[in-house]
């Protein structure tokens, strides 16, 4: 088992050439090898009109990699509340709690994971995000015990106590996990701005509550491990890849990898991504190992949540393994 514990945030990644189906049964045996290898929890995100992204049905997606594994914790990173009422998540999930009980978490964002257009799609106003802290009350509220003169009540989900996360790239996300007394991961895999700044304001800021006695904090990563530096850098290609394509604004399926970034992104693309990404590690198991550990003393991270978009499914297995074996010795 590792000795700091370590999770996989996990955006179902849609390879070219590939299937949304094809990915989601690579999540399901990725989930069932980490479990294995001693990961912690298993986090599916929901992203809506994004072709290489295949788990915007986040909690089916969820009940999917349940079924395929027996103990390790399967939940949302996250599910985005704007989009929906809280009694549907406090009923899907609370089904999800009544099928696998003790192994499902819920990470709630205020992000809609998706564009203007389809924010209109899924007939969600944009304001909707302004309500986040209500909406997760009232979650909590609807995981509670029921009392009897109740008149709405999720079921299941009722008394099943789902445990609730806050995720967050800025300082809101912090300060509303605080308030509510509820363990806070930053998506520092992609937005590392305010991540010191932020850990710092939830733990001074932590207020006790039914859920969680003290402040715990879940910090966003990337990585890629390989047998050699050189192939780790390759391979990191393909989300390199990923995110310059998110600044262009054409997102695709994921890439294969290629000898050169150079030749893929200009100066200015390469600056911007570079910052986005300021905290991947990527080389061999030891090289990978080190860099976490520094990373977690940096941080004071209670758990750390690694994302890896490779583009071969092997590969990203033997990434995962790899990295396993190195934070365990």
């Amino acid at each position: 088992m590792p000795n700091i514990p370590l999770s996989i945030l996990d955006l179902a990644p849609v390879p070219e050439g590939a299937t949304p189906g094809d990915a989601l049964r690579r999540s399901r045996d990725l989930a069932a090898h980490a479990e294995r290898w001693g990961y912690n929890r298993f986090w599916l995100a929901e992203h809506h009109n994004m072709i290489g992204i295949a788990s915007a049905a986040t909690s089916v997606a969820i009940g999917y990699v349940l079924g395929g594994t027996s103990h390790i914790r399967v939940g949302s990173g996250g599910v985005m509340l704007p989009n929906h009422a809280p009694l549907i998540i406090a009923e899907q999930f609370g089904t999800l709690e009544a099928l696998y009980p003790g192994r499902v978490d819920l990470g709630l964002g205020r992000a809609p994971g998706t564009d203007g257009f389809t924010l209109r799609a899924l007939r969600r106003s944009p304001e909707a995000a302004e309500t986040f802290p209500r909406d997760v009350m009232e979650l909590q509220a609807l995981f509670a015990e029921a009392g009897p003169e109740q008149r709405v009540r999720a079921v299941p989900g009722a008394g099943l106590k789902v445990p609730l996360w806050i995720l967050g790239s800025s300082l809101f996300g912090a300060q509303l996990a605080a308030m509510l007394g509820l363990p806070f991961a930053f998506a520092s895999h992609f937005a590392p701005e305010h991540l010191l700044e932020a850990l710092a304001i939830y733990r001074e800021r932590f207020e006790p509550s039914e859920q969680l006695d003290r402040p715990y904090a879940m910090v966003g990563c990337n990585v890629v491990a390989a047998d050699t530096t050189l192939e780790a850098r390759r391979l990191f290609t393909s989300a390199q890849q990923s995110f310059v394509n998110l600044v262009r604004g054409t997102r695709g399926r994921l890439r294969p990898p290629i000898d050169d970034i150079e030749t893929y992104w200009t100066p200015p693309e390469k600056a911007h991504v570079s910052r986005m990404m300021s905290c991947a590690f990527v080389g061999t198991g030891p090289e990978v190992g080190e860099q976490l550990r520094s990373f977690q003393a940096e941080t004071g991270a209670d758990e750390l949540i690694v994302a890896a978009a490779i583009y071969d499914h092997a590969a990203r297995l033997r990434s995962y393994e790899t990295l396993a074996q190195a934070m365990a010795q």
